[in-house]
Order: C-alpha cells, then structure tokens, then sequence
C-alpha cells in the first residue's frame, strides 16, 4: 500500500476514487512515564517515553487506515493528513486519514 500526503504520486496515475478513510487510536499516560517524564521535564530535553508512546500511536492509526483502505479495495492512500486532539487530561486521539485510491502505472 502506497500511502502519501500529496495528491498524486509519481509515475502513476489515479483509475478509481473509493473517498475517505481513516484509522484512529486513543491513548492514554502511563503513571511510570509521567514520573520519567516529569524528572526529565525539569532538567529539559526530550521527553523519550512520550515520543515512542505517540510514534507507536500513528503507526497504529497508519495501519487502521490502510486496513480499511485494503477492504474498499484501495492499492494506495493519497491525501494523507493527521490530526490529534486530547480527549481527557490523561489520553489523546491520533486520527489519520486520506482518500482511498486504486493506482495503475502509467
């Protein structure tokens, strides 16, 4: 599965639109890391454990969004955008989505 933020992908073109699809995760903090994660918010620098824990997010959402592409029958996703928004004070939303296409060589 091809999965891009343009609108086009080179050397290929778009035969079938199948619209949006979407694949989201809502994760919340780990007491253990919010203890690391303060220490280290005290001396500066970046703050590890929330780095993995929100790449760990969008690849999972990456993966739903494709699933559902694969159902509709899609070879790639064009379009592709994420957003996030925090659900409570300890959890947040990873929602990534795009438009599900079949592509064929040109």
């Amino acid at each position: 599965m091809i999965v891009v933020s343009s609108s086009s992908i080179p050397g290929h073109k778009i035969v079938k639109s199948f619209g949006i699809v979407r694949g989201n995760t809502v994760r919340a903090r780990h007491l253990g890391k919010d203890i690391l994660a303060g220490l280290k918010g005290m001396v500066g620098g970046e703050i590890e454990e929330y780095t993995k824990l929100m790449a760990e997010s969008r690849d999972q959402s990456i993966d739903r969004m494709i699933s559902n592409a694969e159902e509709l029958g899609a070879n790639a996703i064009v379009d592709t955008r994420f957003t996030t928004s925090m659900i409570m004070s300890l959890a947040a939303e990873i929602l990534v989505f795009g438009t599900a296409v079949l592509i064929e060589k040109e």
